[in-house]
C-alpha cells in the first residue's frame, strides 16, 4: 500500500512509530506536513498538491490533525476524500470529535453515560447552568480545547461565575460538567481499532490537579479496564464514526462515564504503560480493511466508504 501520514511533526514519537510499524509491514509511507498541503478543487480531476507539484494517489490517508490545524487539516482530509483515498478517520468523524458540546450530544443520543453536562449562551442563564450539573464543585471546559488547556475546576458557586464570564469576555463557547469526586484525579485512556480496545492505561493527575492528562504532568500507568468499560469505549467511539481513537473514561460512583472521545490520540504514553505496540495495530487494521479491494481487483478504496 501507499500510504500518507498527515502531521505536522513527523520527528514526534507517534509519527515515528506509526512510520516504523507501515514500513516493517512492506509499505510504502509518506510524512505530508498538513499545512503544506494545497488543494486544486474542481470536478474532473481533484487533486492535493504540495511543494509545487501534485501528489501522487494514495491508497491510505492517515490524518494526524493537531488541534491548532483543525479547520484547514478538514479541508486537506476532505480533499483526499474526493480523490477516492480511504481515509483511517474521515473528516466529518474528526469534526465531530473536536467540538465537545457536539461529541456528548452525539453521545448522550446513542445512550453512552457521561458526567452531567450543561451549555447555555446567556450570562443571565449562568446561576441555572451550575445548578443543573448539581451545583459547585464543577468543572467549566472550553468547547474547543485539548489535552487538559481550557478546563477549569471551580470549587465555588462564586468561582464557577467568575471563572464563566472570564471565559465569555474571551468570547469563548463552554460547557459546565457534573465534578466527579472519586474519580480523584484519575481517568482511564481506553485506545480503540475497530470495534476493540486494545490497550488502556490510567492516567494520574499531579499533586494538586484534577486533571490527568499526561501534558498536563500526570503519570500514565498499566491498569486492567472491565468489560463494561471496554464495551463504553467502543460504543463512543462508533457513535462519532472513528476506527481509531483514544476514549477517555472517569471511574464513577454510578458506573463508567466517558469524558473525551480524541480523534488523534498520542501513542507514546500508552504503549510505554500497556506494553502494546499500537503503531503496528493501526497498521493491520488498515491491512484488513483494504484486504477485500485488493482480493476484488478494485482501483479505488471507494468501496470501504461505508462504516
Amino acid at each position: 500500500m501507499r500510504i500518507a501520514l498527515l502531521t505536522q511533526d513527523a520527528s514526534n514519537y507517534s509519527s515515528r512509530a506509526i512510520i516504523e510499524a507501515a514500513q516493517s509491514r512492506d509499505h510504502v509511507i509518506e510524512a505530508i506536513t498538513t499545512s503544506r498541503c494545497y488543494m486544486n478543487i474542481n470536478v474532473l480531476r481533484p487533486e492535493v498538491h504540495y511543494d509545487g507539484k501534485p501528489l501522487p494517489q494514495f491508497d491510505v490517508i492517515i490524518p494526524r490533525i493537531g488541534v491548532p490545524m483543525t479547520s484547514y487539516g478538514l479541508a486537506v482530509v476532505r480533499q483526499f476524500e474526493t480523490t477516492g483515498a480511504y481515509c483511517l478517520n474521515r473528516s466529518n468523524a474528526i469534526a465531530a470529535s473536536r467540538d465537545k458540546l457536539h461529541a456528548l450530544q452525539v453521545l448522550a443520543r446513542k445512550g453512552i453515560p457521561m458526567p452531567v453536562t450543561a451549555f447555555a449562551k446567556s450570562p443571565k442563564d449562568t446561576d441555572y447552568v451550575v445548578d443543573l450539573v448539581g451545583g459547585a464543585p464543577l468543572v467549566v471546559k472550553l468547547t474547543k480545547g485539548a489535552q487538559g488547556r481550557g478546563v477549569v475546576l471551580a470549587d465555588t458557586r462564586l468561582a464557577a461565575s467568575s471563572v464563566i464570564s472570564a471565559f465569555r469576555d474571551l468570547d469563548a463557547e463552554l460547557l459546565t460538567q457534573e465534578f466527579i469526586k472519586e474519580a480523584d484525579g484519575e481517568d482511564l485512556r481506553c485506545f480503540v481499532i475497530g470495534h476493540k480496545v486494545v490497550a488502556a492505561m490510567m492516567r494520574r493527575a499531579k499533586i494538586g490537579d484534577f486533571r490527568a492528562n499526561l501534558h498536563q504532568g500526570g503519570d500514565a500507568l498499566s491498569v486492567d479496564i472491565s468489560p463494561e468499560e471496554a464495551q463504553i469505549a467502543v460504543k463512543a467511539a462508533r457513535a462519532l464514526g472513528l476506527q481509531v481513537a483514544g476514549v477517555d473514561i472517569l471511574r464513577s460512583k454510578t458506573g463508567p462515564k466517558v469524558l473525551e472521545v480524541n480523534s488523534s490520540p498520542g501513542l507514546q504514553g500508552i504503549e510505554k504503560a500497556s506494553g502494546v505496540k499500537v503503531a503496528d495495530l493501526i497498521i493491520g487494521h488498515i491491512e484488513g480493511r483494504m484486504r477485500p479491494i485488493q482480493r476484488l481487483g478494485a482501483k479505488s478504496p471507494r468501496l470501504l466508504r461505508r462504516e
